[in-house]
C-alpha cells in the first residue's frame, strides 16, 4: 500500500477569500497563481456560474513544505467546538516567561488581524503554556 505524502486542510466558512487571506497572514502563506488562461482570480471567479462565484479559495506555503489550505463556503455557521484545530507553533523550544512573551506577542499581532483571544493555558508540568484563539469566523486554533 502506498503512503500518503500530501494533504490539504479544508475550512468550512461563510467568506472563503476573507478567511484564506487571514490565514495567509497568520502562517506566511500566499495565494497561488490563478488557473491557466486567467490573469487574476477575480477573472476566474467571474467565469463561474453565479451560484459558484466566491464559493472557494485556497492558499499555499510558499516553501512547499506545509499543507495547502482550502476554504469552501457553506450555508451554516459554526455552532460547536471544532473536533480538529491547528496549533500555530510560535513558542517551540521556549519555556517560562520567554515562551509566554512569544505567545503574547503573536496573539497581539493576530488580534489586530481580527482573531479573538480565548484563554491562556499555563504550563502544568506536563504541557508548556499555550493560548487558545479563534480566527475571524470563530474556528479555534492554538498558539503553541
Amino acid at each position: 500500500m502506498a503512503s500518503i505524502k500530501q494533504f490539504q486542510i479544508t475550512f468550512d466558512c461563510a467568506e472563503p477569500e476573507r478567511v484564506a487571506r487571514f490565514w495567509c497572514e497568520v502562517l506566511g502563506y500566499v495565494v497561488p497563481p490563478p488557473p491557466e488562461g486567467f490573469a487574476t482570480w477575480d477573472d476566474f471567479d467571474r467565469a463561474l456560474p453565479p451560484e459558484r462565484q466566491g464559493s472557494a479559495f485556497a492558499c499555499i506555503d510558499p516553501s512547499g513544505v506545509g499543507p495547502r489550505l482550502f476554504f469552501q463556503r457553506v450555508p451554516e455557521g459554526k455552532v460547536v467546538k471544532n473536533r480538529l484545530h491547528l496549533d500555530v507553533r510560535v513558542g517551540t523550544g521556549l519555556v517560562g516567561e520567554e515562551r509566554l512573551a512569544a505567545l503574547e506577542a503573536e496573539c497581539a499581532r493576530l488580534v489586530a488581524l481580527g482573531a479573538v483571544r480565548m484563554r491562556l493555558l499555563l504550563a502544568d508540568g506536563v504541557n508548556e503554556s499555550c493560548l487558545g484563539m479563534q480566527d475571524i469566523e470563530g474556528n479555534e486554533f492554538c498558539l503553541d
